[in-house]
């Protein structure tokens, strides 16, 4: 178990700069998720924390350390891959052992970490099967089990669920939550996932053309984006976006959008922006922020053009014309909506967002540092 820490890490590959400037503190114990886009630098991240990868500049600490110029071997971490990296000939108890026969353990050592990992992760009745004998979700235990028994300080997992289908992606990720829940190492995970990261993370780290966007408690990231870019990347289904100016009357502020529709600001919140009156804005709302339910305070009602309708279950996805923009909203399934109708609904303007028109920075939160 482990601190980390990363002190202005960067990585350029000739003039494209891949990773511009990364500071970071991971605490001990502490499973932190590496969110973003493809080509945003999270996996080239985890890779210069394994050492995989040189760094071009700055320094990568563990536990006081400077790891800079150790090798992967040296530095006392445990990565675990998209692709498993099993070795297909072997059976699953010698490729376990195989990392802790290189360390020249004892027999009855390597025999003991493989039976407290297999029993572990539930894998004690595979350990003579081969690889080519197990489905997906077994070969990531057994890559898992690889990694457990070698005692690290770091857990690095880069993407491990992104081969499985969407059922055993659900079920792995609890298995990984709740192996670290038994085993409280200090945890570095890379996904393109946000679901994935919501879920399983004590704190994420939303990265963006090379820099951290945002790094927060999940619950903070999606209640408190502090740019464009993390709103619409935090959340399923998206944030929705509107081009809309701030117009103020008075005492009133509201928030107009392109086709003259008004959506008041409640009184709590306009102290917030009345600075910004008149100024172009992005309008975002998230689609739980939209209810077909009656007015309440903070709500503001309007009719809305039905395109399309996605039943899920106990919700819709609903998607309608607003401003000539298509919005969607997640209705409960016992409003009966359908495409083409005129649908009465109601925008939650106590949680709506306000984006600066030009640096898509928050109006309400501020730009992260």
């Amino acid at each position: 178990m482990a601190r980390l820490e990363l002190r202005n890490v960067t990585k350029s590959y000739g003039i494209y700069d891949a990773v511009r400037g990364i500071d970071l503190n991971i605490k001990d114990k502490e499973f932190v998720v590496f969110v973003g886009p493809s080509g945003c630098g999270k996996s080239t991240t985890l890779r210069m924390i394994a050492g995989l990868e040189h760094i071009s500049g700055g320094e990568i600490v563990i536990d006081d350390q400077v790891v800079n110029r150790l090798g992967p071997g040296k530095r006392d971490i445990a990565m675990v891959f998209q692709n498993y990296a099993l070795y297909p000939h072997m059976t699953v108890r010698d490729n376990i052992a195989f990392c802790l026969e290189q360390q020249r353990l004892s027999k009855s050592e390597i025999d003991k970490r493989i039976a407290q990992a297999a029993e572990t992760l539930h894998i004690t009745e595979l350990l003579e099967r081969r690889p080519g004998q197990l489905s997906g979700g077994q070969r990531q235990r057994v890559a898992m089990g690889r990694a457990i028994v070698r005692n690290p300080k770091v857990f690095l997992f880069d993407e491990p669920l992104s081969n499985l289908d969407a059922k055993l992606r659900v079920k792995m990720r609890t298995e990984i939550k709740r192996l670290h829940n038994l085993l409280p190492t200090t945890t570095v995970y890379v996904t393109h996932d946000q679901i994935e990261a919501m879920t399983m993370a004590d704190r994420v780290v939303v990265m963006n053309k090379g820099l951290v966007e945002q790094q927060g408690v999940p619950q903070e990231l999606y209640f408190n984006p502090v740019s464009k870019f993390v709103a619409g990347f935090i959340g399923s289904p998206s944030m929705n976006f509107q081009p809309a100016k701030l117009v103020v009357e008075g005492t009133s502020l509201f928030v107009e959008l392109k086709d003259g529709t008004r959506l008041a600001i409640p009184e709590a919140r306009r102290s917030r922006f009345a600075s910004a009156g008149g100024k172009d804005v992005t309008f975002g709302i998230r689609p739980e922020a939209i209810s077909g339910s009656q007015e309440r305070l903070g709500w503001v009602p309007f009719h809305a053009n039905v395109e399309l309708v996605e039943p899920l279950g106990s919700t819709n996805m609903v998607y309608f014309n607003v401003a000539g923009d298509i919005c969607c909203a997640s209705l409960d399934s016992e409003i009966p909506v359908t495409a083409g109708a005129m649908l009465p609904v109601s925008i939650n303007m106590n949680q709506m967002h306000l984006f600066d028109l030009e640096t898509e920075h928050s109006l309400l939160c501020g730009k992260a540092t």
